[in-house]
């Protein structure tokens, strides 16, 4: 049903979504800077269980405003609910930044990048898709949208782990030169038109607001859900499992190395992306099963690599792995702006990126499971169980077509 109270506005100009991308992409800038420098936050002196901890604080942001900055974007517009983002994520840079040696501040600063992440992932996402979808292309945005996150993540981890790694202030430096960029993209977005306007009529409960009934679509759950863990959980498995596995065997680099392994896997996220529109099609889940299938591969070398803790197979898993990222995260986010009504498309992304997210624990969880079983056993694991997942969405192929489902409903009688 229509939500009363607001009407989608015409954008003024299809360029008004780079404005936004550039947010998106310094957010996801500050959100990943923090990644390759683990290995260096353990050698200072902090234990282990302490930086694991600090690397799940991030999510403890990012879901809280994935599920309530769709559905409120949805209500309240796409403006109000993104301009803080970038401000945020600067501010949670220069908590960083002030709290090197002190754990609990770390966390903060981990929680603020968390909830600008998770605003620019929900909201970011839907406003560059009004903004950018032309000539029947729906994909046009989520493509757009996506590159903007990767990029920001890979150049983000670029450049921190080698200003950790070789420049003066490997503590404070590269945080500082993310609060100017974060400011610099929250002047831009200011003059970003809304895509969502009000009419004046009575707004409905923010409780209801909140439902998405779009989750219980028969392609979102046969498709989406088995694909979406997957999406961070392979990025996660090559640029922050696999560059500590390998680190002693990183010279008198491994910050470095480890930021080599970042800029890998999210380089070839890139690449893909940038060709995904050759692979996806609403005509059937042939992105999702191809991207499933790189999973599996990769995360077979990511056994491999473990096993033998090569380099060289390091790297071969870590491109693998980012490839079937970056088309996984496109693949996704083009089924869910097919299945959502216009009304639902932020919140029912909101609930694709929290599902996506829950990849994000997988470091954690592989570390409990040290205790018990190698690494290269965990892989290989892994790698059965995604297997598993790539049978369940290639049964789906071409089940529950939102396309077929609209025709069907067109010439249903009466």
């Amino acid at each position: 049903m229509p939500q009363r109270g607001l009407t989608t506005a015409v954008p003024a100009a299809s360029h008004h979504w780079w404005p936004v991308a550039a947010v998106m992409a310094a957010v996801a800038w500050g959100g990943n800077q923090f990644t390759p420098l683990l290995v260096m936050y353990r050698a200072g002196g902090l234990h282990p269980v302490t930086v694991d901890a600090l690397l799940g604080a991030y999510v403890l942001g990012i879901v809280p405003a994935l599920l309530l900055g769709g559905p409120l974007s949805d209500r309240h517009g796409r403006r109000p609910l993104l301009l803080p983002a970038a401000p945020v994520a600067a501010l949670g840079s220069l908590v960083l930044a002030l709290g090197a040696d002190t754990p609990w501040v770390l966390g903060v600063g981990r929680v603020l990048s968390g909830v600008a992440l998770g605003l620019v992932m929900a909201v970011g996402t839907t406003w560059v898709t009004e903004l950018a979808a032309r000539g029947g292309d729906d994909a046009a945005g989520a493509r757009r949208a996506s590159l903007a996150l990767t990029a920001g993540f890979l150049v983000g981890a670029g450049v921190a782990s080698a200003l950790a790694q070789w420049a003066p202030w490997p503590h404070h430096l590269t945080y500082l030169l993310h609060v100017a960029l974060a400011a610099a993209a929250a002047v831009w977005v200011l003059r970003v038109p809304e895509t969502v306007a009000h009419t004046g009529a009575r707004l409905t409960r923010l409780r209801d607001d909140l439902r998405v009934p779009a989750v219980a679509h028969r392609r979102f759950l046969r498709v989406v859900v088995p694909t979406a863990p997957w999406v961070f959980g392979s990025a996660g498995a090559a640029y922050a499992v696999l560059p500590s596995l390998l680190a002693d065997h990183a010279g008198t680099v491994p910050i470095a190395f480890a930021g080599l392994m970042t800029v890998l896997t999210l380089g070839c996220g890139i690449g893909i992306q940038v060709v995904a529109r050759r692979i996806d099609t609403h005509r059937s889940a042939r992105a999702s099963v191809v991207a499933m299938g790189l999973i599996v591969v990769g995360l077979g070398l990511g056994a491999l690599a473990a096993y033998t803790l090569s380099l060289v197979a390091g790297l071969v898993a870590a491109a693998v792995l980012g490839v079937g990222y970056g088309l996984a995260l496109v693949a996704g986010l083009s089924e869910v702006t097919r299945i959502a009504e216009p009304r639902q498309l932020a919140g029912l992304t909101a609930v694709y990126y929290s599902l996506a997210y829950l990849g994000f624990f997988v470091p954690m969880v592989l570390a409990w499971l040290a205790r018990t079983w190698t690494y290269a056993q965990m892989f290989a694991a892994g790698t059965v169980l995604a297997a598993v997942c790539l049978g369940i969405v290639a049964a789906a192929w071409k089940a529950h077509l939102p396309g077929a489902r609209d025709l069907a409903s067109a010439h249903r009688p009466g």
